[in-house]
């Protein structure tokens, strides 16, 4: 997709940019007009795509026009999308290039050139996304997990290093470095292209469904299926239905005492009120300032949560300074504001500057977010913090249950004194014994963990400390936690006040706490007091870290940090002071909790900077394990026969120059007869290989023990296994079989087999196959194999009453027709046994929704509707899908 395009209607749009002139653009901002100017920014980034990807085939002048006429086609009209990058992980990442491999190998076997096979979108490919667990103890479990993986998947990294060698325009990152959302948001985005000197706004789709972090930086992506994304790697534009956007507009201030937890959690909450999916959400307003990158990765990351397609946050001057700490050297920063700012996709943070138009504008205020604990019994039940006192005394007066205590009214100011090492304490109810600082909810997010820090190096320098009776403990999620507490300063800190690093795993949180100093267990038991433990993790309940704390509370870890310098949570931090300074004045919460301007300094100059230098540093050493590995370098990848990770699949053994037209599906059985909500992980292979099923019965013929089955996602790369596979999960319901099963009938026969054995049998007789189903075929993730299965079982249509959207495409990518059963109308009302044979007749002038005429052995003849929603998927169908769409082009 090297941009511009030859013969692009647009050329006269191309411009330079005056701090350097030999930086081309298509100055869309120009061409738009006012219409552009109205524009939400992701729609902006959409028309650029259009206008610089416009060949008059796969992206025609007038998608430009529809997007740019957003304001009245939002919902109407299907528009192409070129996005600048692809990014695979490893489970999707190895069908993808296998099919590549077997393209290269039909183009040759069909009179072309198999070296014209390459990526023509820039891809980048992580080989170890899964990590599949054989030792959980640590300090070793990390090389011993990572040696297994290399061992076991030797043959399938062996693969992907012959793709780095012989594919042009892809990227393999190699093992030990990282999951695919977390390198693509720290290494992998540019923000903006420079193509030999041509910029063009980043944008990217992946196979992961993480893949919106990076919204979070103004990168327009989300996820896709496997599919889609290889149709999109041979230069396939995505198609979508011109999105609704759903402008969020934050106001106000956020409280001071709010961490970015509150806010994302908050925010989440009110999209999700919102209605907002299957549309985009685009963030504005004065608030959006005050959110770090972190905060509007995990806003865009939280996607899922409240359905929306991705959130967009446009670069703004936050985001510039982010990438300086990320290594973006001067001149690239320089050239990035330029081109934003030409082509109006920098966010002004004046109040004063235009906002865009939006589909519904939902307005959340950030002054009414405040910090919430949870407690004392259940993790759902939320309290304010500013109403922590008044709450907990209520609990003391309710009866015994899901929150009270029932404490009789004399008893509730009891003070029970104890001696502990030679100093005497007073214990009340409500006393912090065990304060635990977690973060394994926090990793993703690093400023929650500083604000902790910050915290602790405040109160220690006012004087203030944590009595030694409590059990106080600091258990990072990981090393990199470690490593920027460190870094930023802040570890000796915590240390002073008792929060030492004791480890990387699961401790208070599940109940493993060192046991509380003999003392203070007695006269807890003597005074029935109720002792509190307070920790930053995800568990709480009566009794969960010892048999006489009966309130715990979950809070962020800076105010963990502060109840345990309070040693009580029956406080109210506005109007009573964690204890007395060193120079004898009372210290406030307020007086040493972080800004957070504070906050985002340390976590862009010390955190993001050291880890952003880590990674580039990790890159460019390279893995040694990785570095030895040795590959060919043929053209043709040498398919080992014995293999069974790595098999040629028959996805393209029929390619040819011209297409075949679409065969009439003629005496149909029913191969597999499904209900409702039928998802993907009841069709798609996925985790481990039962030592009863086909896939096992095949890998057992090759040789192999069950200790060497491995998963199916590791053997992705195997058509064999995959087949057999599919359809193959225990919970599957097929109505021929009456309860949960991977089974089905083979009716010429009357045998109840296995699905891939009926299927096979089928294709041996040379009888086609098709589904049945109900209502949502195909929800859940989008898996490729949940298409390819079928197709290879023989599967030539699927009649259901609706489908999942991307699975729907998915079918169509593959070759297999989505039916729809009219509206009202189903298997039971049209009497349908699913016993009978069926018969399709597709005309040549198919075009999209028409109805089509089923007949069935029985003599009953019914209409369904081709769903096939433009001209362009009926266009691939014909094609036989829409790799054999493409690979056409390289003959």
């Amino acid at each position: 997709m090297d941009p511009p395009r030859t013969g692009s209607p647009y050329q006269p749009a191309i411009e330079a940019l005056e701090s350097h002139p030999e930086k081309k653009f298509y100055n869309v901002s120009k061409l738009g007009g006012a219409k552009y100017d109205t524009l939400p920014y992701s729609i902006r980034v959409l028309f650029e795509s259009s206008v610089r990807n416009c060949d008059g085939f796969l992206v025609k002048e007038t998608d430009a026009m529809n997007i740019l006429d957003w304001k009245t086609k939002q919902n109407c009209v299907e528009v192409p999308f070129c996005p600048a990058r692809v990014v695979l992980q490893d489970f999707t990442g190895i069908p993808a290039m296998v099919d590549f491999a077997a393209m290269r190998e039909a183009v040759r076997n069909a009179g072309g050139d198999p070296v014209k096979v390459n990526p023509a979108c820039p891809t980048d490919l992580t080989v170890d996304h899964s990590l599949q667990i054989d030792f959980s103890k640590w300090p070793e479990t990390v090389l011993k997990n990572q040696e297994m993986e290399f061992g076991r998947n030797r043959e399938r990294l062996q693969f992907f290093k012959w793709s780095s060698k012989v594919f042009e325009n892809i990227s393999i990152i190699p093992p030990e470095t990282g999951t695919a959302h977390q390198v693509n948001l720290e290494f992998l985005s540019r923000v903006v292209f420079d193509m030999k000197n041509f910029l063009h706004p980043d944008s990217v789709v992946g196979t992961d469904s993480h893949t919106t972090m990076v919204n979070g930086l103004g990168i327009l992506g989300w996820g896709v299926g496997g599919i889609e994304t290889e149709a999109v790697m041979l230069g396939m534009p995505l198609t979508l239905t011109l999105p609704e956007v759903v402008g969020c507009q934050l106001t106000g201030t956020v409280s001071p005492f709010a961490t970015s937890i509150d806010i994302v959690l908050s925010i989440t909450k009110h999209l999700r009120q919102a209605d907002v999916a299957g549309k985009f959400v685009e963030f504005f307003g004065s608030g959006v300032s005050q959110l770090s990158i972190a905060d509007r990765t995990t806003i865009a990351n939280m996607c899922p949560e409240y359905g929306a397609i991705l959130s967009f946050f446009p670069v703004d001057n936050v985001t510039l300074k982010h990438l300086k700490h990320a290594g973006f050297d001067k001149a690239k920063l320089e050239v990035t504001e330029a081109y934003l700012k030409a082509v109006k996709l920098f966010r002004n943070d004046e109040s004063s500057s235009r906002e865009p138009e939006y589909s519904q504008v939902v307005q959340v205020s950030l002054s009414s977010i405040v910090p919430y604990v949870s407690g004392p019994k259940r993790s759902q039940d939320r309290v304010a913090v500013n109403n922590m006192k008044s709450d907990f005394q209520a609990c003391l007066n309710e009866k015994s249950g899901v929150k009270g205590f029932q404490i009789a009214a004399e008893k509730q100011n009891d003070v029970v004194p104890v001696q502990y090492e030679g100093n005497e304490y007073k214990l009340s109810h409500g006393c912090v014994v065990i304060a635990a600082v977690i973060s394994c909810t926090n990793n993703c997010n690093p400023s929650v963990m500083l604000a902790a820090g910050l915290l602790a190096k405040k109160a220690v320098e006012a004087g203030l400390v944590v009595k030694p009776y409590i059990r106080t403990s600091l258990s990072p999620g990981s090393g990199m936690v470690t490593h920027y507490l460190s870094s930023s300063g802040v570890l000796p800190y915590l240390s002073k006040l008792g929060f030492e690093v004791v480890g990387y795993g699961c401790s208070t949180c599940v109940g493993n706490t060192a046991p509380l100093p003999e003392a203070i267990r007695n006269a807890i038991k003597q005074g029935d007091i109720v002792a509190c433990g307070v920790l930053s993790g995800t568990k709480t309940f009566e009794g969960c870290l010892c048999d006489c704390v009966r309130a715990n509370y979950l809070a962020s870890p800076p105010l963990v940090v502060a109840y345990a310098i309070a040693g009580t949570v029956h406080i109210d931090f506005d109007t009573e002071p964690l204890g007395t300074g060193s120079n004898g004045r009372s210290i406030y919460l307020r007086d040493i909790w972080p800004t957070r301007q504070e906050l985002h300094t340390v976590e862009e100059e010390c955190v993001i900077s050291s880890m952003f230098k880590e990674l580039k540093e990790k890159m460019e050493k390279g893995n040694k394990r990785w570095n030895l590995l040795e590959a060919p370098e043929s053209t043709l990848f040498p398919w080992d026969l014995k293999s069974t990770y790595i098999r040629c699949p028959s996805f393209f053994d029929k390619l040819a120059k011209e297409a075949a037209p679409p065969q009439a599906v003629e005496n149909a059985h029913v191969l597999l007869f499904l209900g409702d909500s039928v998802t993907t992980d009841h069709i798609s292979p996925a985790g481990s290989i039962a030592r009863s099923s086909a896939a096992a019965k095949y890998l057992t013929s090759k040789g192999l023990t069950p200790r060497e089955f491995n998963s199916y996602g590791a053997r992705r790369g195997n058509d064999a296994v995959m087949t057999r596979g599919t359809f193959a999960n225990i919970k599957l319901l097929n109505k021929f079989i009456g309860k949960p099963a991977p089974k089905t009938v083979h009716f010429p026969s009357g045998q109840t087999l296995d699905v891939f054995e009926a299927a096979e049998l089928y294709q041996k007789e040379g009888i086609p196959v098709i589904i049945l189903a109900g209502k949502k075929y195909g929800l859940g993730s989008s898996r490729d194999w949940a298409a390819k299965g079928p197709f290879l079982l023989g599967v030539k249509a699927v009649l259901a009453e609706s489908y999942e959207k991307v699975h729907r495409s998915q079918l169509i990518g593959i070759g297999i027709a989505p039916l729809q059963f009219r509206p009202g109308e189903n298997p039971s009302t049209l009497g349908l046994t699913g016993r009978e044979q069926f018969s399709i007749l597709f005309p040549p002038d198919l075009s999209p929704r028409m109805t089509l005429d089923i007949k069935t052995s029985t003599g009953k003849v019914f209409s369904v509707i081709a769903l096939f929603e433009n001209s362009m998927e009926i266009t691939l169908y014909k094609n036989g899908g829409s790799l054999n769409f493409v690979a056409r082009r390289f003959l």
